[in-house]
């Protein structure tokens, strides 16, 4: 469990610093640069990313079960991956509603993606991890959120094409991830 703690701590610590301590965060782009701010930030970053799923890993080897299984939950969370591969789509397909209209579906997509997994599963490590991710997700949201409104951010303009896009690459995803990448990469199929 520390490994996972650790990790947490560095990745979420440093994608946090724009959420609490911008300034310092400008200070240290005014003094490694923008180039060196960002090769020391993607840095940290796979370091903590590192640590949390080795951490993650261990853990799974001796699990701490806090609650038993509650029947259901896998389909409820397999529904709302769904939602959350839309959402991340939404991230990148450009001039879709989703992102005219909810501003940053990335985040959005992390915080669906931490609640659906802690509804499916019950151990500490599950958690730690998805708890984490959970609260980060709803802080960094709130932060940008304000963010767009004191810089006076205004909607891009969305069409249809880009909404149909958007849901049809996230569901697309969602079924290729679901049917063989979550096995494939944890060892766990959830559908």
């Amino acid at each position: 469990m520390p490994y996972l703690i650790a990790g947490l701590i560095l990745f979420l610590g440093l994608h946090s610093v724009r959420i609490f301590a911008d300034g310092w965060r400008s200070a240290q782009i005014a003094r490694f640069s923008d180039k060196g701010w960002k090769l020391l930030y993607t840095l940290v970053s796979l370091i903590g990313f590192g640590l949390i799923l080795w951490g993650f890993h261990l853990a799974r080897q001796e699990p701490v079960v806090l609650w038993p299984r509650i029947h259901g939950m896998n389909h409820a969370a397999a529904a709302l991956m769904l939602l959350a591969f839309i959402l991340l789509a939404a991230a990148y397909v450009p001039r879709n509603h989703l992102k005219a209209k909810l501003g940053h579906p990335m985040v959005l997509s992390v915080k669906t993606w931490a609640f659906a997994h802690l509804l499916a599963n019950n151990t500490l490590a599950d958690v730690l991890l998805f708890g984490s991710f959970l609260v980060w997700a709803v802080l960094a949201y709130i932060s940008l959120r304000r963010r767009d409104r004191a810089a006076g951010v205004l909607p891009r303009e969305a069409t249809t094409m880009g909404t149909v896009l958007t849901l049809i690459i996230g569901a697309v995803a969602f079924i290729a991830f679901a049917v063989w990448g979550h096995a494939l990469l944890f060892g766990i199929q959830p559908l």
